[in-house]
């Protein structure tokens, strides 16, 4: 038997409400699935199952608000509930036999009747954010088949699939004038990341690096692979930023991981977080997983996807729970220089400044080069100053080879 709790989003989460469970007692499920959805600061986030079983019970009701770490479901093993048949099977109890034990934990409720066959016409089961994403891209629930959710109920990825499709019919409808971004509490939000980073000042020793990357050859070898490819499927220079900093965190481990309960725990991948501002006001900072591992092309795939879905809403709890380190960027709004606050428990925040040109020395000629400001914010009670220096020397060295960054 194992507890589903309550899963942290972040360090700005201390609880989260229960929007709606779309798993009941008895339902298998792998994992991976979308088995509730939980309100939080950050918006209606899809939490994820990351064990395989069969549902034992909900301990927790919609509508209700509990801290992280709590827990809201049990989950049955695949396996576990033949095991602990058999032994009842072999001996009937007795009037005098002992009353079973039962497992340890919150108490269940009650599991609910088995759902009637939904007759054509009747409500569906659809998540808060899946619902917000289809309003917002104009697409009508009523003509989506059944979802891939638990239970057949449409989760974001199913809406984002069919608009795909109807693509072709129009541009999605523009949501009303003034509208909150995805049904966020953009206040609540800000409060949020306030606290988060006031206790990220107050309690990780920082420390601060910059300098000016050269990238030249890096824009000149994205022209050439560019200008063989349709304007959609063209890559951007964020995409090397990110595949040389993955690259480097490879052999600069000490950058790649969190700071919990007074020690260092190395990163299990690659997973960098990509901050995201909403329009309107807020902030998010998703990962994506595994970067050192992706190819470019599907690197860029990928960065759209988090940024649309980012805005739009239908971010899952998977992509909020775990980035071991953090990417910011304002280049776009033509910051030059971004010294960034460790969002913990992470050690490190990467921050990259406008591309764009700049004088440089190069042979003891001054030239006019293309080139960003990358900073370090860092932990000092896990690196220090010289290794910082070396790991923005080795991200600066793969993007003058940009040819490496493929591997």
């Amino acid at each position: 038997m194992a507890d589903i709790v309550m899963p942290s989003l972040g360090a700005d989460m201390e609880s989260g409400r229960l929007a709606q469970w779309l798993i009941k007692p008895g339902d298998r499920i792998a994992r991976g699935d979308v088995i509730a959805v939980v309100e939080t600061q950050k918006g209606a986030i899809e939490i994820e199952a990351f064990e395989a079983g069969t549902v034992a019970g909900l301990a927790i009701g919609e509508g209700e608000e509990v801290p992280v770490g709590a827990v809201i479901a049990r989950l049955e093993a695949p396996g576990e509930e033949a095991a602990g048949a058999e032994p009842a099977a072999a001996e009937p109890a007795s009037a005098a036999s002992p009353a079973p034990v039962e497992p340890a934990g919150p108490p269940l409720r009650e599991p609910a009747a088995a759902p009637a066959p939904r007759p054509d016409g009747a409500r569906r089961r659809v998540s808060p954010a899946a619902r917000t994403l289809a309003a917002r891209l104009g697409l009508d629930l009523a003509g989506l088949g059944p979802g891939s959710g638990p239970g057949g109920a449409v989760v974001s990825g199913d809406v984002r699939r069919a608009a795909e499709a109807v693509r072709a019919a129009g541009p999605p409808a523009a949501p009303p004038q003034g509208a909150r971004a995805a049904g966020l509490d953009l206040e609540e939000m800000r409060k949020a990341i306030a606290a988060a980073m006031a206790r990220s000042k107050r309690e990780i020793p920082h420390y601060y690096l910059v300098q000016v990357v050269d990238l030249q050859a890096a824009s000149d070898w994205l022209a050439a692979r560019n200008a063989e490819r349709s304007p959609e499927a063209r890559l951007l220079i964020a995409v090397l930023l990110l595949k040389a900093s993955a690259l480097a965190l490879r052999e600069h481990g000490a950058f790649n991981g969190t700071w919990e309960d007074g020690a260092f725990r190395p990163g299990a991948g690659i997973h960098i977080g990509n901050a995201v501002a909403i329009r309107g006001g807020g902030l998010v900072a998703p990962a994506i997983h595994d970067v050192d591992r992706l190819d470019l092309e599907t690197l860029m795939a990928k960065l759209r996807d988090l940024v649309t879905r980012a805005r739009r809403g239908g971010l899952r709890s998977s992509e909020l729970s775990d980035p071991t380190v953090t990417v910011s960027s304002l280049g776009e709004r033509g910051v030059d220089r971004l010294l960034g606050v460790i969002y913990p428990p992470q050690v490190a925040l990467l921050g990259f400044g406008r591309v764009g040109e700049r004088v440089l020395a190069r042979d003891g000629v001054a030239v006019v080069r293309q080139s960003v400001e990358l900073s370090l914010a860092a932990d000092h009670r896990v690196s220090d100053g010289h290794s910082g220096g070396l790991f923005l020397r080795r991200i600066a060295d793969l993007l003058q080879e940009p040819d490496r960054l493929l591997a």
